[in-house]
């Protein structure tokens, strides 16, 4: 009888056991496509190196990979540089002055792997991809420029979900020896507008 017992009470375990689901690794763990995904498009930065915001080729070659809020963000950049111009010519025709340069960080930059000399790498490396608690995923990029002088500088891409497939939604210039703090890039093409009206700064700051 005691053996019986055993026998039944090991075949209920057994079937308790096939009956829950596999925990393969943490759940919370980002997808290999966040990596894929990552590794075409900074192949493609690499490649075509666009400074400032993406037109004609670049945009038709970027568009796939970005997000629906992000190309808005970069329409509305458009409209508020183009609304700066209106601004300055009146400017100019009032008061006979030579044209501004464009107060626009993301004007000379590269916008999806950073500003200044940042604007050309020539090659990246995929460091690791990290979920965050938003549902976001922030896949970690390193990238070089070996032409004198050298350097090596890193950048996150935000990945989101829409309609079912990741997209780039941000792109984080992380801080470094030369950067005080991350800049945002969604944070750089508002910065001195209003939505699609340039408003300006005050003291460096865009204007409440």
């Amino acid at each position: 009888m005691t053996h019986l017992r055993v026998f039944v009470f090991l075949l209920i375990s057994a079937a308790f056991a096939f009956g829950q689901k596999p925990q393969n690794g943490n759940p919370s763990s980002p997808p290999k496509q966040a990596l894929v995904l990552a590794q075409k498009f900074y192949r493609e930065v690499v490649a075509r190196h666009p400074t400032g915001l993406p037109s004609g080729a670049d945009r038709s070659v970027f568009t796939p990979y970005l997000s629906k809020r992000l190309l808005e963000r970069i329409d509305l950049a458009k409209a508020c540089a183009d609304d700066w111009v209106r601004q300055d010519r009146k400017r100019m025709s009032m008061k006979d002055q030579v044209p501004e340069k464009a107060p626009f960080g993301w004007a000379e930059a590269g916008v999806f792997s950073g500003p200044d000399e940042r604007t050309e790498p020539d090659a990246f490396f995929i460091e690791r991809a990290e979920s965050e608690q938003d549902g976001s995923i922030r896949v970690y990029v390193r990238l070089t420029l070996s032409s004198p002088p050298p350097e090596t500088w890193g950048v996150a891409a935000v990945l989101v979900r829409e309609r079912g497939r990741l997209v780039v939604d941000d792109v984080i210039y992380l801080r470094d020896k030369s950067d005080a703090a991350d800049v945002w890039l969604s944070k750089l093409l508002s910065h001195g507008c209003n939505g699609s009206r340039w408003v300006g700064f005050v003291d460096g700051k865009d204007k409440q």
